[in-house]
């Protein structure tokens, strides 16, 4: 009975043994010669006996073993060896060939686990050392497939048309001679090489790296080719196209993705402004979420690339403003899609001081360059954060520069070459608003406040009370209107002196618009100055038709033409000493007693043959009288020489004085002529020079001057010429800038020494609020700060004429 037990377990045990011999050879040995219906029912008996999972278990550690030892290893081996590659084409062939084998390999019972884990066994092996080659091969074949479907979607890779026909023989897009043409296999082999790795859950894994090095330098190159240089014109709607098409390439990478997830709805990515005609770029083709994914990366690296490639050019795109207008456009649509911002600053910052911050570069240029900033840069950032500090070392660096408030005055009265658009903004009439004022958009609606950007310049200024007008932020360089104003009162000055005639329309239509930009007191000096111009006007119509009412032997020998100014209003006027000849004189004082005798309250300035002459005025017994500038003006006289007459020259007054005294003898020393004169030695030399170069004069041994009677016929003047020497054409007929705050500081001195007379001591603070209160009125003072005015106390104490202890500011005692 044990013999018979016995014999009748060991039956079952050898059907077992039989059994996985008969697997395990069918599954090791391809070529093994089991049936299908031996090893489903060995499979079957295995099962039954509660074998199946050591028999996966099995299966996996005999397919890990042979795919780390054989399968890998040649696998990796053929991208190794450049020897043993196979043609591009070729390897697309291999591929579909594998791709087969694979099916039928991964096409057999089994369950979905055990089919999985596979797969992680050999994605495991595949990951754990891959070749850089792989990474070549694939980006190589994707390039490939990325020019072929752009090929026959009508787009070349580099962004241009395709022709309609294949050149010379041979096809655009896989690169072959159009007989040997394998487009359509590569866009197959695309889909099969997805359905791979799809199913083996590599695609994103092998494709990822290759797809955005591809999009990223494809979208790079097409950027250089087209936009590089080019301002005028918007790009985005022209990339928004290409990029939907490329959309389509990334359809067929991830076409198993798709298939695998199905249909759902498009990303949403903005869509381009101001382009109503075209459908907005969310409402395109369906895809799937890997799709969508890809859509955000494409448009996130074209914005980058964008930005990237404008800021290396923003300084040249402000230069060239308004007509770069559209590239700023598509710079601030990109812009607001990319952290970027403080990378524009600190590359525009770097390109202003380098290329317009240095001593090279003129005043009128770096103004105009400024001006196109600002409105570029309000155009970019409404904010107006980008313009507050990228530009901070504009405004800093032209605080230095000496004549930056002339230029800008210049421009505002349309004189400079380089800022004419300050002259149109002028004609806007919007007040000027200093940034530390306060502002009238104070009560606005609080629901319409938006913060500033996180990179603006911590200030109590908010975005809507950061002005954006182009006077105002010009004005705001020095924070005070003063100083503007005071040199238009300078600019205009000089040209009421140089003008010779009384037409100041266009002085008044400046004035009336800088009344509007700055306020009418700060601009009353001014008015004064013009009403001088129509006084002076009047006074010497009612003086000539004095004059005509007189006998011949009473008509004056010279008719004299003034121009009356007012002292207390125009800016100080440069000294000089010049003594002029008796006929002049004799004229100035003929004048003078016609004019007292109106008893008008102004002040003068006159011209000898005819002659301008410039007088101030002063006051005797409470009459009014006139205080000659003989140096300022000009004279128009005729020179009769032996063969020739010069007609009509207008000269200024030092020239008219130093040819006139060659009508009392035919040579004259410099020595004497400036002892004549009462003027230095080397103005009168300067001055001679005029006369020499136009042939009238000439110097002989011994620095003795004589008349030219006959002279060349290259030598002989038009008539009706102003001679205009070279210091006279530089030169201003006011005081400098300096030299006024000289004068208006010593204004100072003398109320603090008034002030410290009275009270004994002080400390800073309470001179400058004593300052204040005292010089508040009239543009002839500017008020000074607190730090220029411990300056100026410091700079009296070097000198000995105050003394400090502990803060407190006092007289010297004297002796």
């Amino acid at each position: 009975m044990e013999e018979t037990g016995m014999e009748s377990d060991s039956a079952p045990q050898q059907g077992v043994a039989d059994a996985w011999e008969t697997v395990t050879s069918a599954l090791v040995s391809p070529g093994c010669s089991v049936t299908k219906l031996g090893l489903s029912d060995s499979l079957a008996l295995l099962c039954g006996q509660g074998l199946d999972r050591l028999l996966g278990s099995w299966l996996l550690e005999t397919l890990q073993l042979r795919l780390s030892s054989v399968v890998v290893p040649e696998f990796w081996s053929g991208l190794k060896q450049p020897e043993n590659e196979l043609e591009e084409r070729g390897r697309a062939w291999t591929l579909g060939m594998w791709q087969a084998l694979g099916r039928v390999s991964l096409c057999g019972p089994g369950p979905e686990g055990l089919q999985e884990r596979a797969f992680t066994i050999i994605r495991a092996l595949l990951l754990f050392s891959p070749s850089p080659v792989l990474q070549e091969r694939v980006l190589e074949f994707y390039s490939r497939t990325f020019s072929v479907y752009m090929n026959q979607e009508g787009q070349a890779e580099d962004g241009a048309e395709v022709s309609d026909g294949p050149e010379r023989g041979v096809c655009s897009g896989c690169g072959v001679p159009t007989q040997q043409c394998w487009c359509k296999e590569a866009l197959e082999q695309l889909q099969e090489l997805s359905h791979i790795l799809s199913k083996l859950q590599l695609l994103e894994w092998v494709s990822s790296e290759a797809v955005t090095s591809i999009l990223h330098k494809l979208i790079e190159q097409r950027m250089e080719q087209h936009c590089r240089g080019e301002y005028e014109r918007s790009f985005l709607l022209e990339f928004q196209k290409w990029l939907e098409l490329v959309l389509g390439w990334l359809s067929k990478v991830f076409a198993s993705e798709v298939d695998r997830e199905g249909v759902t709805p498009v990303p949403s990515v903005p869509s381009v402004p101001s382009v109503p005609s075209v459908p907005s770029i969310q409402t395109g083709h369906p895809g799937s979420l890997v799709l969508k994914q890809w859509r955000c990366h494409m448009y996130q690296f074209f914005c980058r690339i964008y930005v990237n490639m404008r800021i290396e050019e923003l300084f040249s795109i402000i230069r060239d403003f308004p007509e770069s207008k559209a590239a700023i456009e598509d710079l601030k649509f990109c812009l607001e899609r990319t952290n970027q911002r403080q990378q524009l600053l600190t590359s525009l910052k770097s390109a202003f001081e380098s290329r317009l911050l240095h001593p090279g570069v003129h005043t009128s240029d770096i103004l105009t360059v400024y001006i196109s900033a600002i409105k570029a840069l309000r155009e970019l950032d409404p904010s107006m954060v980008i313009l507050q500090v990228a530009c901070q070392p504009i405004r800093k660096y032209l605080r230095t520069r000496e004549d930056t408030v002339r230029q800008i005055v210049a421009g505002l009265t349309g004189d400079a070459e380089g800022c004419a658009d300050l002259a149109s903004e002028l004609s806007r009439g919007d007040p000027v608003t200093l940034e530390m004022q306060d502002s009238d958009e104070e009560g606005n609606d609080p629901e319409d406040w938006t913060p500033d950007p996180t990179d603006a310049v911590p200030d109590k200024m908010g975005s809507k009370r950061r002005s954006s007008d182009i006077i105002s932020l010009l004005v705001s360089i020095y924070g005070s209107k003063d100083i503007f104003i005071d040199e238009y009162r300078a600019v205009l000055a000089d040209r009421l002196l140089h003008q010779l005639n009384y037409n100041t329309a266009r002085e008044i239509r400046n004035v009336e618009l800088l009344k509007l930009r700055f306020g009418e007191s700060h601009m009353h000096y001014c008015e004064v100055m013009l009403k001088d111009m129509a006084d002076s006007r009047r006074i010497n119509s009612n003086i000539r038709e004095e004059e005509s009412r007189l006998s011949e032997e009473e008509q004056p020998s010279l008719s004299l033409s003034s121009i009356i100014l007012s002292s207390e209003f125009w800016p100080s006027l440069k000294e000089e000493k010049l003594e002029l000849p008796p006929l002049i004189c004799q004229a100035m004082e003929a004048y003078t007693h016609r004019y007292e005798k109106l008893k008008v309250e102004f002040t003068c300035r006159f011209t000898p043959s005819q002659a301008w002459l410039f007088c101030l005025d002063d006051h005797h017994m409470a009459m009014r009288t006139l205080s000659w500038k003989p140096h300022l003006g000009s004279v128009t006289l005729d020179l009769e020489l032996e063969d020739r007459t010069l007609t009509n020259l207008t000269v200024s007054p030092i020239h008219a004085a130093i040819i006139l005294h060659f009508q009392e003898k035919s040579s004259w020393t410099l020595e004497e002529l400036s002892a004549k004169l009462g003027a230095p030695k080397e103005l009168v030399h300067r001055k001679l020079a005029l006369w020499q170069q136009h042939g009238v004069l000439r110097e002989e041994a011994g620095g003795r001057y004589y008349v030219v009677e006959t002279g060349s016929s290259k030598e002989k003047m038009e008539r009706g010429v102003m001679l205009i020497d070279s210091d006279e054409e530089r030169d201003s007929n006011t005081t400098t800038q300096s030299e006024q705050r000289e004068e208006k500081l010593q204004l100072f001195w003398a109320y603090i020494q008034a002030m410290l007379t009275n009270l004994d001591s002080m400390t800073l603070d309470r001179i400058h609020s004593m300052l204040r209160m005292f010089v508040a009125t009239g543009p002839v003072v500017t008020e000074m700060d607190v730090n220029e005015l411990e300056a100026f106390l410091q700079r009296k104490v070097r000198e000995h004429q105050l003394m400090v202890s502990a803060g407190v500011y006092r007289l010297p005692k004297s002796n």
